[in-house]
């Protein structure tokens, strides 16, 4: 890590001690609110704390938003489906080998309506985490996928995705029961199905695993998420053989929703409440809810050819080629 990231690095560390300081400051505040001269002070602190968190977010660099993206407390996809929807049944199993807890698929009502919902679903302590495979899915995690949106497709449900993973699960097991062909296969099928596909990517979407279930009609990203090929570690491990400068990676892969959206990956932004969607699920939650309504009363209007048609022309036009003669 240069010098330059380095000051960086600590001055982004600096400012997020001293908001978390004024923080304690609001709370050992409350405690003595009930006079004027405590309420005035407590009203001061917390304007001085909002507007230093306003400041420290609308600046964040690719790698900071990274560290957004991952944060433990980051509402998953159990958390949309407890504030988004209603009737959630889940299903089981892939019918072939097993069911993988690292993916969620089942049916349930949004808005009244009924849709197919799948997602990833990683853990917020230790036992969690190793049940979920730390959201890594395996083959029968997407063949799981597959099945419900076939059944989706069958019973002209919409499908929703809610993406956030590192990547597909790397181990030997995984690769033995055709990790690849799995990935493959989904990405064949999605471009072809004959209903409405919204993915959205709400923490960190990682090469593969994260594309095998993201082939859609509309793509979203909230505004601290980001979506790429590979890590930034992994990416500055190919690089410079020093996983260390996974910042400078982050700063050249441009993984940000703004990046993103500016090279037409995704189709939309969702904001998140002040200091991310992990200080507010409710609100995260009811942001992206008004983003899919809308743009499921879009889709739903498209006959199921003309849908399949341009989900295949969006994806054939992402990135640049060029004809060497």
């Amino acid at each position: 890590m240069s010098a330059k990231e380095k000051a960086r690095s600590g001055n982004d560390a600096e400012r997020q001690r001293e908001i978390e300081k004024l923080e304690k400051d609001v709370e050992d505040l409350k405690r003595l609110a009930g006079s004027e001269e405590a309420d005035a002070e407590l009203e001061r602190v917390r304007q001085e704390v909002a507007q230093l968190r306003s400041e420290f977010y609308a600046h964040l660099g690719p790698w900071q938003r990274a560290q957004i993206a991952r944060h433990q407390q980051r509402p998953y996809l159990l958390d949309f489906v407890q504030y988004l929807f209603t009737d959630f049944m889940e299903l089981h199993g892939d019918r072939g080998f097993g069911d993988d807890k690292a993916i969620i698929t089942g049916f349930a009502k949004f808005h009244g309506r009924p849709v197919a919902v799948i997602g990833h679903q990683k853990g917020r302590d230790t036992k969690q985490r190793v049940m979920r495979n730390f959201g890594q899915p395996k083959p029968e995690g997407y063949r799981k996928a597959l099945r419900i949106m076939q059944l989706a497709a069958k019973f002209s449900r919409p499908v929703l995705t809610f993406i956030d993973t590192p990547g597909a699960y790397p181990g030997i097991d995984a690769e033995e029961r055709g990790q690849g062909e799995a990935i493959a296969r989904n990405l064949r099928e999605m471009a072809r199905l004959p209903v409405p596909v919204i993915v959205t990517v709400t923490g960190e979407g990682g090469s593969g695993g994260a594309l095998a279930v993201a082939v859609g009609d509309r793509i979203n990203i909230f505004e601290n998420s980001f979506y790429s090929v590979i890590s930034p570690e992994g990416c500055a491990a190919i690089m410079w053989r020093d996983a260390t400068k996974a910042e400078a990676a982050a700063e050249a892969m441009k993984i940000t929703a703004k990046d993103l959206k500016e090279f037409g990956i995704v189709d939309e932004i969702v904001p998140e409440p002040e200091g991310g969607a992990h200080t507010d699920h409710e609100a995260a939650a009811r942001s992206l809810g008004e983003v899919i309504e809308r743009q499921l009363a879009e889709l739903s209007l498209e006959r199921a050819k003309d849908l399949i048609e341009a989900r295949y022309q969006k994806f054939r036009k992402m990135g640049q080629f060029f004809d060497i003669q």
